[in-house]
């Protein structure tokens, strides 16, 4: 996967005479320590990240993090006060007006948490607007405009105004006229949180429908966990300005990293969260006759393969030992075994468990690619973080 933007050695000191507290930080100071010494607001430290194309890429963190002016220094509404920012290898940071002008109109789009719609124009001309600016001819924006309103499905609601929406209507109007200027980047900054609970989760779910069609390069700033979970491809967990954890979903729940990570996992369902190959052996090769072979992993039996790699039978522990010794293959393989796509969540693994039975794990294909055990899916699903279980707050941040 290609990396689409790039953030480097990346500050926000909120100042007009920041070097001080660069000074400071490059000492080794923190946040509050460069705060008290010199009254100057540190908002981003040392930030380095890549968001890869395609990716979903969730920044995280508590109120003050420096989450949201991340954001706004991506596009320059905040000026950072050194680093680079690279979209496809292009600085950001380095362009003059007019260049950055055209990025926010033709490569960067925002979706921001209020909606920020225009109330006296209708839904169409708040879609259009972006491309109105861009000087895109009357037809062409409005074509644009309607076809992005069906996609997120309110193509019937293109002449009403914004206060005849619902919060959630309204949401994805703000979605449809940053997806209209076909920007490489969408950055979302709190996008669903003003929503209520059930409008915020179809919202989340729409924007999953979206981005496997669309897969569009997306910065989506949350403070909730368990959204970033759900969205997320890759999470950053920051917290005074600096990014303390990076990784996949997975990683991050599975190795913390630090006591202030590891809180924010607690009340994670790892049911929902872990899939079949997060938990699953390689089936070794122990025997094989004409066109079958047989697999085992650390258990006491195995799995039969056709040659296209397809399992045709369960082999228990006596045969696998008969198997070994050149039994017939055929005639020792079970037809009752159990399979489940390396996808397949482990809740859903453990409702097909039976007994201490081994389940065969396939590609999307249906192609054998390991051996997943019950007593490890049950494992991996009780597994809880070594850390307390209270969520960290303003407060703990900086115990």
């Amino acid at each position: 996967m290609t990396e689409r933007l790039q953030i480097e050695n990346l500050y926000k000191i909120f100042s007009n005479q920041p070097q001080p507290a660069m000074d400071l930080l490059a000492r080794g100071a923190d946040k509050d320590e460069v705060q008290a010494e010199t009254g100057m607001v540190v908002g981003l430290n040392n930030v380095s990240l890549t968001v890869p194309t395609g990716a979903m890429y969730m920044i995280m963190g508590l109120s003050g993090s420096g989450k949201s002016t991340l954001a706004r220094c991506v596009n320059r509404l905040n000026e950072p006060t050194a680093g680079r920012i690279l979209l496809d290898g292009e600085d950001i940071v380095a362009l003059n007006d007019h260049d950055l002008r055209e990025v926010r109109r033709t490569r960067i789009s925002m979706v921001f948490q209020h909606f920020a719609l225009l109330p006296n124009r209708t839904v169409i001309e708040n879609v259009e607007f972006g491309l109105k600016l861009r000087g895109l001819a009357v037809k062409k924006r409005r074509s644009r405009a309607e076809d992005v309103l069906s996609i997120v499905g309110l193509d019937r609601w293109g002449y009403h105004f914004p206060h005849e929406l619902s919060g959630g209507m309204r949401q994805r109007v703000g979605l449809a006229r940053a997806l209209a200027t076909d920007a490489d980047v969408l950055v979302m900054d709190e996008a669903f949180s003003a929503l209520d609970p059930l409008i915020r989760t179809e919202m989340q779910d729409e924007l999953l429908r979206l981005q496997r069609s669309l897969k569009k390069t997306i910065l989506f700033i949350t403070h909730d966990f368990q959204e970033a979970l759900k969205l997320g491809n890759v999470i950053a967990i920051m917290a005074d300005g600096k990014v303390m954890r990076e990784g996949t979903p997975q990683s991050i729940v599975s190795e913390p990293g630090s006591d202030y990570v590891a809180a924010f996992t607690n009340d994670v369902d790892r049911s929902r969260l872990f899939d079949a190959a997060s938990v699953m052996q390689a089936g070794a090769p122990v025997a094989s006759a004409g066109r079958v072979k047989v697999v085992a992993g650390e258990g006491t039996g195995g799995f039969a393969l056709n040659d296209e790699g397809r399992v045709v039978g369960r082999i228990d522990a006596a045969s696998l030992d008969r198997a070994r010794s050149g039994g017939n293959i055929d005639a020792e393989a079970q037809s009752d075994f159990l399979s489940v796509r390396r996808d397949s969540k482990l809740l859903d693994v453990a409702r097909m468990c039976r007994g201490t039975q081994d389940l065969a794990v396939t590609d999307e294909d249906g192609r054998f690619v390991g051996i997943v055990s019950p007593s490890k899916v049950l494992a991996a699903i009780s597994a809880t973080s070594q850390a307390g279980s209270k969520r960290p707050t303003e407060e703990t941040l900086h115990a």
